[in-house]
Parts: structure tokens; C-alpha cells; sequence
């Protein structure tokens, strides 16, 4: 064998090696890029379940000794003051 194929097949297997490497490299960053993606989107909706008991407890207001009112009942009476407003003024179009 002569020195140029030696030096030829020596310079493929590094060139091979160095791209299994690389392969394996990728391989790993995706991994870890999925990996943080599953914890981000787990972590969001821990916030979106947190975030919603919170404005629950929040949006349970008093408004009398012993009546409280929660949120969702707070946004149907302040549609239904809209709707009336609408009325009054002949600006709702409700048919």
C-alpha cells in the first residue's frame, strides 16, 4: 500500500469519525430541545391551572354580610348591565 492511499483511507475514517460525532452531537441537542419543550409546556399548564384558582379565589368577592359573588357571575351581571345600556339606547341587535 502506498503512503497516498494510506494517507487517503486515514483522512476517510477521521472524516467519517468527525461526522458521527457531529451526528451524535445533533442527535443530543434535539434531545435536550424536547426534553425542555415537554418541561415548558408541563410548567404551563401547572401556571394556567394555578393562574385559574387564584382569580377564582380572587374574582369570590363579598357584597353583602354573607353574599359573595364570583367572577363568572361578576362577567354575566356586567354583560347583562351592557345588554340593557344597548337597549335603552336601540344599539342592540339582537333579533
Amino acid at each position: 500500500m502506498s503512503s497516498a492511499q494510506f494517507n487517503a483511507g486515514q483522512t476517510h475514517g477521521q472524516a467519517k469519525a468527525k461526522t458521527e460525532e457531529w451526528v451524535q452531537s445533533a442527535q443530543n441537542t434535539a434531545n435536550k430541545a424536547c426534553d425542555k419543550m415537554a418541561d415548558s409546556r408541563e410548567s404551563a399548564q401547572q401556571g394556567k391551572e394555578e393562574a385559574a384558582g387564584f382569580l377564582q379565589q380572587v374574582l369570590t368577592l363579598p357584597i353583602s354580610a354573607n353574599t359573595y359573588i364570583t367572577g363568572e357571575q361578576m362577567m354575566h351581571m356586567a354583560q347583562g348591565a351592557i345588554d340593557g345600556v344597548k337597549n335603552t339606547l336601540g344599539m342592540n341587535e339582537k333579533k
